[in-house]
């Protein structure tokens, strides 16, 4: 009888083991695949957010360039043809969305300095600063303001 007794207890505490090594390995596997999710998700995130800058760093240059334009006419007012604005319209109106997709996606510190950019493009646009060079002066400063803490936000 006490053959049967530890061959019973031999299963049992032999089951019991096999069971905890089960458990602690699908457990481990659990983790191991909610670590590599996190990361994936992390991944998409960053990826989104590069996205998002390199549109508002590319519309902020087109706007430039736009800028450039009209301050390349022989007079300011000439510059200001109806292709010009619809272009600029359309222009600005892809930079305010673009801008708020920054606040949306990685947070409000970039958020107000992208802000505080767009609405330098968006001044040297409208208002005649005298010469290029004023605008550009007028625009250094967001724009490597911005830069600086995307790059560390990122980094």
């Amino acid at each position: 009888m006490n053959q049967v007794w530890a061959s019973l207890i031999g299963v049992v505490i032999g089951g019991g083991l096999s069971y905890l090594a089960q458990f602690t390995t699908a457990r481990q596997a659990a983790r191991t695949e909610d670590k590599r999710q996190a990361v994936r998700l992390a991944e998409a995130r960053r990826a989104e957010r590069l996205e998002v800058l390199r549109e508002f760093i590319q519309l902020a240059q087109q706007g430039i360039r736009l800028a450039e334009e009209r301050y390349e006419a022989p007079e300011w007012s000439s510059g200001r043809t109806p292709q010009w604005l619809a272009d600029e319209r359309a222009l600005i109106e892809r930079l305010w969305v673009c801008e708020r997709m920054i606040l949306v996606l990685i947070g409000p510190q970039p958020y107000q300095l992208a802000w505080d950019y767009a609405s330098a493009v968006n001044h040297v646009l409208w208002e005649a600063l005298g010469r290029p060079e004023a605008a550009w002066d007028h625009l250094r400063g967001p724009m490597n303001t911005f830069l600086n803490a995307a790059h560390e936000k990122l980094g």
